[in-house]
């Protein structure tokens, strides 16, 4: 079981972000964007070291379902029919932590990679 437990979990009206609210107080907004790009799934993640994938063109994602899973987590179905992604509390919250330095780096990998947020 995790140690952090959310009180609330809402979209925003434009879909843009996922506010989650934990039990010490905490609350963070995460970008939709974010949230596709970073998402633990096994598509974005890999199946094994190295097996990262950058996804490209996501700026304008929007989130349209958050589903639980269990008592532990949460599936998040993106506009671009993406809904494999298992956000656990603790990844939530670790997103919310550092979620702008892991975003950086996103967005560097993007230019290594000559790609873009639009496409």
């Amino acid at each position: 079981m995790t140690e952090y437990w959310p009180t609330e979990i809402r979209i925003s009206p434009d879909r843009k972000t996922l506010t989650v609210v934990y039990d010490d107080g905490a609350r963070f907004t995460l970008p939709a964007e974010m949230l596709r790009v970073l998402s633990p799934s096994a598509e974005v993640q890999g199946h094994g070291p190295g097996q990262k994938v950058t996804v490209p063109g996501k700026r304008n994602v929007m989130i349209l379902s958050v589903s639980p899973q269990g008592n532990y987590a949460v599936r998040i179905g993106f506009d671009d029919m993406h809904d494999s992604g298992i956000f656990t509390w603790r990844y939530l919250r670790e997103l919310g932590e550092t979620g702008e330095q892991l975003f950086a780096s996103y967005e560097a990998e993007l230019a290594e990679k000559g790609l873009s947020r639009d496409r």
